[in-house]
């Protein structure tokens, strides 16, 4: 009896695997790019969440991928509780998927064709296909699990009466919802925790009573695998993690005080032969999130700002979204590496740095940036991108072009500026129109439309001409006798030192501009360096 129990859960709990797993990969970047892309209200969010769990049958996944997109700054923290009450809600999905059709239906005499069918596309085929097949082999995976978790239910009510387990009293309850939570971090799926849940009410091993205190706990027990990933992570990452707590735990106290009025109902509907018990249990799941929903999303402001200010910013403000968990996904990673190295860039693309030569390092701008800089480095050296990954590969190398030149600058701009050399008029004027490109820059650069740097290289090119101009003329009335040698130098370097400051401006630009794009490798046109 018991192995027959481990033996359906097993076989449930690897039914779901395959099926999330097969799901996830057929999916491929669309599931990222999908939910990157919820860029409207919370409740766009929601129907985001409740679509991306409901496919891959997984609110822990759905729930760790947001964590993962708030942490590279990919979605907003508004956006992320949307997304996380949607998974909540989505997650339902599962009980109605036991009841209706794994318990009413009886698909386990069916699902072991199925099981054949989906290995064997997963053998035969390749790409989107096999992972199609991997997730059709899961899904009649699970059917056979609840046929397996049917006979030992039988069996076990068959043995135990149901009045022998807690449930009637108060205390009794709330040792049912803790049991639901043991239930699901030692499954590590909710999901599985609700489907035994529901045979066993189905076959009368539980009343109605003891399988929504164990529901209840259930839910609650999905919080456990977001408080890990919270650990160690990001702030964003420990502030999306909170919701998921705190959304649960709302629902959870909210179904707890209704149980009672959902009990008398349902048992009422069960005599009149509407329900049975699994049904009923799967209802009771999905009003109860559907309430805690209810409740949340209207407050999504306040509970925003609530938990920003229970978990405040801390280290400087580019590197903020660089958390070591999405090093794992590398398209999050290295996107999360592109927009704090576009931060930095707008950092140093300050036109007083140019207008005012040294103020930023007495500040401590520069030296901000620079220690950013290292922390973004070292960063994507956790990162790896290569063979299947083309597109990513590409925006991890533009990326680090990106940096590289960023650190260049940097170093320019700290070099000192003789004050003989800033006077030149033909210095000052194209200072000014560095400055301007700066500026230009800097405000595209933040703009979440692509920057188009062709304008940038134009007067990248433009200055550099200009530098080349100038020197053969300061060189000949210095051999006259016009100028002093040592200030002709000065001017000289000067011209080089803001020829320098806008080639690094442009290329660091064009590098990250590459990396926000689906369009072929970046080919930069080769004029004489400065340096």
């Amino acid at each position: 009896m018991i192995a027959t129990l481990l033996g359906g859960i097993g076989l449930f709990l690897l039914g779901m695997i395959l099926l999330t797993d097969g799901m996830k990969a057929a999916a491929g970047g669309a599931l990222r790019s999908g939910l990157s892309r919820m860029t409207g209200g919370p409740v766009r969010a929601l129907f985001a969440g409740i679509g991306a769990t409901a496919i891959v049958q997984s609110s822990s996944a759905t729930v760790l991928t947001t964590i993962g997109f708030v942490s590279a700054g990919l979605l907003t923290f508004p956006q992320a509780i949307g997304l996380i009450l949607g998974a909540n809600l989505g997650t339902t999905s599962t009980g109605w998927i036991v009841s209706l059709l794994g318990l009413k239906l009886s698909l386990g005499s069916i699902a072991l064709p199925i099981v054949g069918a989906g290995a064997l596309l997963r053998l035969l085929l390749r790409g989107r296909a096999a992972s199609i097949g991997l997730a059709i082999a899961g899904f009649g995976l699970v059917f056979v699990g609840i046929d397996v978790l049917q006979q030992g239910m039988s069996t076990l009510s068959s043995r135990f009466d149901p009045s022998a387990f807690p449930g009637r009293s108060l205390f009794g309850r709330i040792t049912l919802v803790g049991i639901g939570v043991a239930m699901t971090v030692v499954m590590q799926s909710s999901s599985a925790a609700v489907a035994t849940t529901l045979t066993a009410a189905h076959s009368g091993t539980i009343d109605l009573a003891q399988g929504a205190a164990l529901v209840i706990g259930q839910n609650v027990g999905t919080t456990v695998t977001a408080a890990l990933a919270a650990i160690g992570a990001s702030v964003p990452a420990k502030r999306t993690a909170m919701v998921h707590i705190a959304f649960n735990f709302i629902a959870g106290v909210f179904a707890f005080l209704l149980m009672p009025l959902f009990v008398g109902i349902a048992d009422g509907s069960w005599t009149a032969g509407s329900f049975d018990p699994a049904t009923s249990l799967a209802s009771f799941h999905t009003a109860f999130n559907l309430l805690g929903i209810a409740i949340i999303l209207p407050l999504t402001g306040v509970l925003a700002r609530t938990i920003t200010r229970l978990v405040p910013e801390r280290g400087m403000p580019a590197t903020r979204h660089l958390d070591t968990s999405v090093t794992r996904v590398p398209a999050v990673a290295v996107e999360a590496a592109r927009r704090a190295t576009a931060e930095i860039a707008a950092t140093l693309f300050d036109p007083e740095l140019i207008t005012h030569p040294g103020r930023a390092a007495k500040a401590g701008d520069v030296d901000s940036a620079d220690r950013a800089l290292d922390e973004v480095r070292h960063f994507l050296a956790a990162v790896r991108t290569g063979a299947g990954e083309e597109m990513v590969h590409r925006r991890h190398q533009s990326v680090l072009h990106a940096i590289d030149h960023l650190e260049r600058l940097r170093a320019t701009l700290v070099e000192p500026a003789d004050a003989r050399a800033l006077r030149d008029p033909d210095v000052v004027r194209i200072r000014e129109q560095v400055a301007e490109a700066l500026s230009r820059a800097r405000m595209e650069l933040a703009a979440p439309a692509p920057v188009d740097t062709k304008w940038l290289e134009e007067t990248a090119a433009a200055v550099a001409g200009a530098r080349r101009t100038h020197r053969p003329e300061l060189l000949r009335r210095t051999a006259a006798g016009e100028m002093d040698p040592d200030e002709t130098l000065e001017r000289l370097e000067a011209m080089r030192h803001v020829d320098r400051t806008l080639y690094h401006v442009w290329r660091a630009a064009a590098h990250l501009t590459a990396a926000d794009d689906d369009a072929p490798p970046l080919s930069l046109p080769v004029f004489p360096d400065p340096e």
